[in-house]
């Protein structure tokens, strides 16, 4: 049997899925900048016409972060991870390169596609959900593809013990499958009128409350099983191999992946509390949203006390910082959501700018920190160079958190303003402000969310400008580092 040193990995496919999350995430941090200046200065919603309004583009950043830059990461890493913990190369089957390249070509192409819908208005306008059937049914294909190839290469392992990050993976492709499947069903109107509208768009199977039920079981599960599932696999491969460190507790690790998967299923109706949904589930909703603190704290503790008595790694090395402050973001943002999801404390938020607050400071703070800090960690060991500059990184690294912190609370001030004006009356029961007054008082936190959205996007281009480097011209490395990536 082959020894893991001996293994030579084809990165082909992580190196082609690599290239995608970089160009998905600046084309996504664009248009979400773009459209938080929006907000603060509305002027800007008529350069481009139409298709420059904040309703156009912002459907195209969701969905660019989401399928273009998330799942680009979880591909690319699993290509890589997926190798390595394994041990067994992609390219000892032939029909696993095959599938995977059609995977990324298709992929590739149809997430061009989709993006032009988007922009042409071709939305089911479901949150999370908005492609057409149409394409759907590419997105259908490509997951199946993927999910070939993880059974693919599990099937033919050296290793016979699946380590902790392959289950997240496998759970991520499972959840999805179902969720997208169950969610997406619709019947093309070219049944019922004629016309290219008619052939384009479809009408959802449910209707009503089954159909705001269905949407947020999948809503929020997207973010459960696209934000947060292969995320936490990540780390749980790429911290210790930065560090050095074994995980602190591998039983630790499974709890936490079960109570996650049997919790977070049940929290979507809490996107639905004070509406016409039955009460009972919306106080399921909230009841295990609270619980789900558990879980999600049980991975995070795991990944900080794993770099326990090694604290000193903070200073010594940027990716441990990206790691743990991640991990610290994802605490965070798993502490905020059942907060906002307990009743009494969703009546002032729901609606406010405290939302796209929480969305922002996990998705920023963990989700994206996470993926940058896993692709520095391989691009030494897939281009075989040592990461051009560890000063550019250091600087990315400040600013970025510079930028998640001004946006986080410049949202969660705007939002519990907002709710609080929103529910103020005078003293004979009259609203003693309206929209337009909370509008003028929420300007400047406007502005700072915009102020923070350039910084972050100028980080990203740092972190794609040194990728770049490190790819095309940074110093060669002649044997791969087991730990501490070599950065110069």
């Amino acid at each position: 049997m082959q020894s893991n040193a001996a293994l030579e990995y084809d990165y082909s496919l992580a190196k082609k899925f690599t290239f995608l999350t970089i160009l998905f995430g600046f084309l996504g941090m664009l248009i979400g900048t773009i459209i938080a200046a929006q907000m603060a200065f509305p002027e800007l919603n008529y350069l481009l016409g139409e298709y420059g309004t904040f309703s156009r583009l912002r459907p195209l950043h969701t969905n660019t972060v989401v399928f273009g830059f998330t799942v680009s990461a979880i591909f690319a890493t699993w290509f890589y991870i997926g190798q390595r913990v394994l041990k067994v190369s992609m390219a000892e089957s032939k029909f696993l390169m095959v599938v995977g390249n059609i995977q990324f070509w298709l992929y590739f192409v149809g997430a061009l596609i989709a993006t032009v819908s988007l922009l042409l208005g071709i939305s089911s306008g479901k949150e999370y959900a908005q492609y057409e059937w149409w394409v759907d049914l590419v997105v259908v294909v490509i997951w199946v593809l993927w999910g070939v190839g993880i059974m693919g290469l599990i099937g033919i392992r050296r290793e016979k013990a699946l380590y902790i990050s392959v289950w997240y993976f496998l759970a991520c492709f499972l959840g999805i499958a179902m969720l997208y499947l169950f969610n997406n069903m619709s019947i093309p109107t070219y049944f019922a009128t004629e016309g290219l509208g008619a052939i384009t768009h479809s009408v959802s199977m449910y209707s009503g409350t089954n159909d705001a039920l269905v949407q947020w079981w999948y809503g929020h599960n997207a973010v459960a099983f696209g934000f947060t599932v292969p995320i936490v696999g990540m780390i749980y491969y790429f911290l210790p191999k930065e560090s050095g460190q074994a995980i602190y507790s591998y039983k630790l690790s499974l709890l936490s992946f079960w109570g996650l998967m049997f919790v977070y299923l049940w929290a979507g109706s809490h996107h639905l509390l004070w509406s016409t949904v039955p009460d009972w589930m919306q106080t399921m909703g909230s009841a295990f949203s609270v619980v789900l603190i558990l879980p999600s704290w049980g991975s995070a503790i795991n990944m900080l006390l794993t770099m326990k008595g090694e604290w000193n790694q903070l200073t010594e090395n940027p990716l441990i910082k990206f790691m743990v402050l991640a991990s610290t973001f994802y605490m965070l943002s798993t502490i905020e959501g059942p907060i906002q999801a307990i009743k009494s404390v969703n009546a002032i938020a729901h609606f406010t700018d405290w939302i796209p607050g929480h969305v922002h400071d996990g998705v920023l703070g963990w989700v994206t920190f996470m993926i940058m800090a896993s692709l520095f960690h391989m691009a030494p060991r897939m281009f075989k160079r040592e990461i051009y500059s560890r000063k550019l990184m250091e600087t990315q690294f400040w600013l970025q958190t510079t930028a998640v912190v001004l946006y986080f609370t410049s949202m969660w001030i705007a939002g519990i303003t907002q709710g609080m004006m929103w529910r103020a009356v005078d003293e004979y029961g009259n609203l003693m402000y309206s929209f337009i007054d909370t509008v003028n008082v929420l300007h400047p936190y406007y502005t700072i969310r915009a102020l923070a959205g350039v910084m972050y996007l100028i980080g990203f281009i740092m972190f794609a400008y040194n990728m770049y480097k490190t790819m095309t011209s940074a110093k060669e490395i002649t044997e791969e580092p087991q730990f501490r990536t070599p950065m110069a």
